[in-house]
């Protein structure tokens, strides 16, 4: 999964609603034209993403506390954090709607880009699983069902119709998944660095490591399961990244940043 997040967009924490679970997805889409220039340039989509968000916020009528999406999916398989996780909807048309679903948007439209290649295909279907590990039911729907739109256009619907398969064939992520106990990972932050040598005290820190170089965060040669001072430091930066300061960006993974990491990065967290 390629999660763009909105401490890496410069968004602050979503003022949106807090609802913790719903039925299920609805997929979107934009409505409008949209340039087909962002299949050669991804700056464009977070442009697209950022202005979309500015509308929202701008648009009195509907009185949006943020952008009205939870996800955003572009033509190169960026997942674009919205409102994310936890937060109701704004997108589905009425608040029982916004209620019964969680919202992601493909960004095509109703000219110019309109078909979705399967890289975005591939995203939304990230969101869909990343947002039912995190409250989400099983129902996957467009816009359409429940109310009156063309959205999310004739070829995401037809996709939705057939129950939003990941291309390739398979309708969920390959593979299990890979489990990090934070509070190993903790005790190995906190031992880890007065150990002489590059001692491993828990396994699953490696886990932790490869995504920090993922990020950019932390030298590949570095990823070698010892908790040091360097990954502390990496780990702060990923910390300070989600919009964390002070003593909540010490280097120390708590169990937000731990989990924000794991759904970038396809490894889930155990309290």
């Amino acid at each position: 999964m390629k999660l763009v997040t909105r401490a890496q967009l410069g968004w602050p924490a979503s003022a949106a609603p807090a609802q913790a679970s719903a039925k299920g997805v609805k997929v979107h889409y934009e409505g409008t034209k949209v340039s087909v220039k962002l299949l050669d340039d991804h700056d464009l989509c977070i442009a697209e993403w950022k202005a979309m968000r500015a509308s929202h916020l701008a648009n009195k009528e509907e009185n949006y506390s943020d952008i009205a999406y939870n996800y955003g999916a572009c033509p190169h398989g960026h997942l674009l954090e919205g409102r994310g996780l936890g937060k109701r909807t704004g997108a589905n048309g009425n608040q029982p709607l916004n209620r019964a679903h969680y919202a992601i948007v493909g960004l095509v439209g109703d000219e110019g880009l309109t078909k979705p290649t399967e890289a975005m295909l591939r995203a939304i279907r990230d969101g869909i699983e990343l947002l039912r590990r995190h409250g989400a039911g099983q129902e996957i729907k467009g816009h359409r069902d429940g109310f009156a739109t063309e959205c999310p256009g004739k070829h995401l619907y037809a996709w939705v119709e057939k129950g939003a398969p990941r291309p390739g064939g398979s309708t969920t992520v390959p593979g299990p998944r890979r489990v990090v106990d934070v509070s190993k990972v903790i005790a190995a932050a906190r031992r880890d660095p007065a150990e002489a040598g590059t001692p491993v005290s828990y396994s699953g820190v490696k886990t932790v490591e490869k995504a920090l170089v993922s990020e950019g965060l932390l030298a590949a040669e570095l990823a070698d399961g010892h908790f040091g001072t360097t990954t502390v430091a990496a780990y702060a930066a990923w910390q300070r990244r989600c919009g964390f300061s002070g003593d909540d960006a010490n280097g120390i993974p708590g169990q937000t940043s731990l989990e924000r990491l794991g759904d970038a990065h396809d490894f889930d967290v155990r309290p």
